[in-house]
């Protein structure tokens, strides 16, 4: 099995004006009111869009991409209006968006998260009693944060995987780690999310990237994605809130 390849791309790299959304990308940007919704889906669109053209490395443009929705609200991708045959997932969080692209037509699921304090209330909350005790063997709020993240975060890309999302049940998948795992050349480290219902098992990698944990889950095993860029943009990556000075935005050209 090929590996995966993603790409991650700063709100400051998407191009500006509208030109190169497609027709369908151009519409539904266009009903967005409010900066953060518009500003996300624009800067997943181009990290999407790169991320297809950059896989195919036929000379495809980004631009003769176009990031369409099923029924279902899983991504696809068209070049030149053709449905692609690759599945891909993208993510997007704090001014910075991520697409893995799948070697095939096995689903894949990613998710981007900071590590950031969260509370009692939350791990009870959202994690399994399994997940629980992961994160309550953490040895000091850094690792608190990181592993409480860190399974936050898998169990979003298994359920990208299973094309539900967030609709279904945060306790019907159950992540297993090992946060001290040795990490391979580009940092990333294995995970396994297990559909509790279904009884099929997702396995993934996992890695951090400053204040940034990346996740990823694909339907059977796969060896660890490959940056479309080395080193990846995300490496260097700093979280800011940008659509917090202005909310509401002001209409695109």
């Amino acid at each position: 099995m090929k590996p995966p390849h993603w790409h991650s791309s700063g709100g400051d790299a998407t191009p500006p004006g509208w030109d190169w959304l497609g027709p369908l990308e151009r519409r539904r940007a266009q009903t967005m009111r409010f900066a953060k919704r518009r500003d996300e889906f624009l800067m997943a669109r181009w990290a999407a869009k790169t991320a297809v053209a950059g896989s195919l490395a036929d000379g495809t443009r980004p631009d003769e991409v176009e990031i369409r929705h099923a029924a279902d609200g899983a991504p696809h991708a068209y070049v030149r209006d053709e449905p692609w045959d690759r599945r891909l997932s993208l993510t997007d969080r704090a001014d910075w968006a991520v697409c893995l692209v799948s070697p095939s037509q096995v689903e894949v699921g990613c998710d981007l998260e900071l590590v950031e304090a969260r509370s009692e209330g939350f791990v009870r909350d959202w994690l399994t009693p399994a997940e629980q005790d992961l994160v309550s063997g953490a040895s000091g709020p850094e690792e608190h944060a990181l592993r409480a993240n860190l399974v936050w975060s898998a169990k979003e890309s298994a359920l990208k995987v299973l094309r539900t999302g967030l609709r279904r049940s945060t306790h019907s998948v159950e992540v297993t780690l090992d946060p001290a795992s040795a990490a391979d050349a580009d940092g990333w480290r294995p995970l396994s999310v297990r559909d509790r219902d279904g009884g099929a098992d997702f396995p993934g990698w996992w890695c951090r990237h400053g204040d940034f944990l990346l996740t990823t889950c694909a339907q059977e095993p796969m060896p660890a994605p490959v940056a479309l860029v080395a080193p990846p943009p995300l490496a260097g990556a700093v979280p800011t809130h940008r659509w917090m000075a202005e909310p509401l935005g002001g209409p695109r050209p």
